[in-house]
């Protein structure tokens, strides 16, 4: 589908680049089925017509399109031919040329500014490191033209390999708290599989949203990286666990994606709750957590 195209034509705002929520091969635009804080969130790939909310998931382009453009789903259909362009499947295969995975330039044990972040959030900062193999970078630590200065490193490992990282920034002054491992330097798309202890999990599991909320609630908890998650990561939950948690932030919208969760494992026969807490799981005490993972494991 020729979005840009169909955007010009008829007065959506959109965004290709120079915005914290636009990739490269995509065009950006407010996501119109999701509520919280404003932002480019909706995206489509320029060359092939899928649309994903990085909050609420993919959504297929007829809904898109009728709603941005306030019509029925039939007329949203015509528009769409008319634009060269129909459905496309939920999960699209994205061509990426691989290099070599590796972690940004400057990395280090952790320093005192990152020991300094863990313990005002009331972390273990020796627990982490040891646990969570996590590393540091300075004010110089650079990967592929992007800064990754002033973070706190966290390999992400399946089936024995690390296959990815994430970043967390320590200063709080940075637009993207999270930043992850260029796709092309990937071993595995982090949104194919799952975060934790994989080598630890039972039958029961708490799926939370990140991997803050993971080092809260240790090996009984994982997370699919935000509350968006894909089919990839709720088959092999499903595989792996018989029953499930969902404990998400109390924020609207990820509580409406833990509703949907809830149903999709339901439907997969995993027994799936949701429990609902006040905040975010990461800013719970330690004497919390544990009697939340007693309490609902």
């Amino acid at each position: 589908m020729n979005i840009l195209e169909l955007y010009r034509d008829y007065g959506i705002h959109h965004q290709t680049e120079g915005h914290k929520h636009c990739r490269p091969g995509w065009v950006n635009t407010p996501c119109p089925f999701c509520t919280g804080n404003p932002g480019l969130h909706l995206g489509c790939t320029i060359q092939g017509g899928h649309f994903y909310c990085w909050r609420c998931g993919w959504h297929p382009a007829s809904h898109v399109i009728a709603k941005l453009l306030e019509v029925n789903e039939q007329k949203a259909k015509s528009i769409i031919r008319q634009y060269k362009g129909f459905e496309h499947s939920p999960e699209p295969a994205i061509q990426i040329r691989r290099r070599s995975h590796k972690l940004p330039s400057g990395i280090t044990p952790l320093l005192p500014i990152h020991r300094k972040y863990l313990k005002k959030r009331n972390f273990d900062p020796d627990q982490l490191e040891r646990e969570w193999e996590l590393v540091g970078t300075g004010p110089i630590a650079m990967l592929d033209h992007l800064n990754f200065k002033f973070r706190i490193i966290a390999p992400i490992f399946w089936q024995g390999q690390q296959v990815s990282f994430q970043s967390r920034d320590i200063t709080d002054k940075h637009p993207l708290k999270y930043i992850t491992c260029p796709k092309d330097r990937e071993i595995i798309d982090h949104k194919h599989i799952l975060y934790g202890k994989e080598e630890r999990w039972s039958d029961s599991g708490i799926w939370v949203e990140g991997i803050t909320d993971v080092w809260r609630l240790g090996e009984k908890a994982f997370c699919s990286f935000g509350v968006e998650y894909t089919q990839k990561q709720v088959r092999l939950a499903a595989r792996q666990f018989k029953r499930i948690v969902v404990v998400f932030d109390d924020e609207p919208q990820a509580q409406l994606q833990a509703d949907k969760l809830v149903g999709e494992l339901g439907f997969r026969g995993v027994d799936a709750e949701k429990i609902t807490i006040k905040g975010d799981p990461a800013e719970l005490t330690n004497e919390e957590a544990e009697y939340l993972i007693n309490s609902v494991l």
